[in-house]
């Protein structure tokens, strides 16, 4: 069989290309640590209000200017509603769902989270400028979705 000039040259470039993204996703997969989650933490849906931490849903302060935000969500609602914390502070969120499929998202920073039922979400964000920040569901939830918002205060 006899190829074509440029059949080789397309056969390399696509091969080459084919390797590269393959080396360039393991580099961030194994040096970078950019890897999907691994060993996630699942929770029994029907029983989040007597698992630990979901019991006592709030914001407790864990170090020097460290937050921890235990929150659960819930059809139109977060709990806790309303978040106040310092600016400057490191705020580490603790989530679940107890019913549907919802969306975490913060407005003006790029703290975007899905959240699903049976499953534990944890993320973090350093807060360093002082405001309101608009939390929303980004996750269409039912009829009462558009309703679904909270705010975090940073004084």
């Amino acid at each position: 069989m006899k190829m074509h000039l440029d059949e080789k040259i397309w056969l390399v470039l696509s091969f080459g290309m084919i390797i590269g993204f393959m080396l360039f996703t393991g580099y961030q997969t194994f040096v970078l640590g950019m890897g999907p989650p691994s060993h996630m933490e699942t929770i029994d849906p029907q029983k989040v209000d007597e698992t630990a931490p979901f019991d006592n849903p709030g914001i407790t302060q864990i170090g020097e200017n460290e937050y921890e935000v235990v929150m659960t969500l819930e059809i139109f609602s977060f709990n806790p509603s309303n978040i106040e914390i310092p600016a400057g502070a490191t705020v580490h969120f603790i989530m679940t769902s107890k019913d549907v499929t919802h969306g975490f998202q913060v407005a003006g920073t790029n703290l975007n989270a899905m959240v699903m039922p049976g499953s534990i979400q944890k993320i973090t964000q350093k807060f360093d400028t002082a405001g309101e920040y608009l939390v929303l569901c980004n996750e269409y939830c039912g009829i009462g979705h558009q309703y679904m918002a909270t705010t975090i205060v940073v004084k």
